[in-house]
């Protein structure tokens, strides 16, 4: 017996050692994800910081002061970049916000009616018609700009606003999310209850299935608006007129001016931190949304 207790009390003593030890060996695996998600954000956000930082320095400053230290010439860039050509560069975020506002909001609708359609109605062909849209998924935008191009000059309509909005239109990622979105979120009970009631189908998609719908075509429109805003190979195969360029094409060619100007680097680094602060506007306004769209759908609920 006493040989017996002698062996217990060492193995007691090891588990209590080992649970000792196991919660802190959990919480320094738990911290390797959170590391990595900092690094991914210090990563994705250096830049930025760098950008917003340049853009208070003039000139002098920006190639003799410290990288992360701000300067004292925002104001003279922000002047000077409204002075240069007549206020040329807030015409090109006029039409940036043109070709992603009223883009994102054509597609955002073809993606809301074509989603629900995939989603909702059994018909011949559907499943392969989805996987089509799939394969354009995966397919790059650059495998397609120059056949667009060749379409749209057939026509007359490129170096125009039409050659940049029309193919925006249709997005096969939009469209996707709207299926996948729609398949979730708008039971069939309910559709079927609207038709038992006599509601035609156009009147079940605008009053029962587009409300519940709103927060997936809230994603694709904040998608397709940051992608056309940042779309650059489009608008360079298709405008040639620079009173037409959207804002990414003409800090391009401000920058290509800076080469043989170097007092134009600071309007280029203020450009960009400029047409930074609607993305970020828009994404704070989505995200209010998607709050409170949520919360009103718990209520309801």
């Amino acid at each position: 017996m006493s040989s017996l207790a002698v062996h217990k009390v060492p193995s007691a003593a090891g588990a209590a050692g080992t649970a000792r030890s196991g919660p802190p060996l959990r919480r320094r695996i738990a911290l390797v994800p959170t590391l990595t998600l900092l690094l991914g954000a210090l990563y994705c956000l250096l830049p930025v910081a760098w950008v917003v930082i340049a853009s208070t320095k003039s000139g002098r400053e920006l190639f003799t002061t410290f990288t992360f230290l701000p300067g004292t010439g925002f104001t003279d860039n922000l002047r000077d970049l409204t002075a240069y050509r007549d206020g040329v560069y807030w015409q090109w975020m006029g039409n940036s916000a043109l070709y992603a506002g009223l883009g994102a909001l054509l597609s955002t609708c073809v993606s809301a009616f074509s989603g629900y359609a995939l989603a909702t109605y059994r018909f011949r062909g559907r499943e392969t018609m989805f996987n089509i849209l799939l394969a354009g998924v995966l397919m790059p935008p650059i495998i397609l700009a120059v056949p667009q191009y060749l379409l749209l000059a057939k026509t007359g309509l490129t170096d125009s606003y039409w050659s940049v909005l029309l193919p925006q239109i249709l997005s096969p990622y939009g469209v996707y999310l709207a299926r996948i979105y729609a398949a979730a979120a708008v039971p069939d009970d309910v559709v079927e209850a609207g038709r038992m009631d006599g509601a035609s189908e156009w009147r079940i998609f605008t009053r029962i299935a587009l409300p519940m719908m709103v927060p997936g075509l809230v994603t694709v429109f904040l998608f397709q608006f940051v992608a056309v805003w940042n779309n650059f190979l489009l608008p360079y195969i298709m405008l040639s007129d620079d009173e037409k360029f959207p804002i990414t094409l003409g800090l391009f060619t401000l920058l290509e001016q800076g080469a043989n100007t170097p007092a134009l680097y600071t309007l280029v680094i203020t450009g960009a931190f400029l047409a930074v602060v609607p993305l970020v506007a828009l994404f704070l306004v989505v995200q209010r949304f998607w709050s409170l769209d949520l919360l009103s759908g718990a209520v309801k609920s």
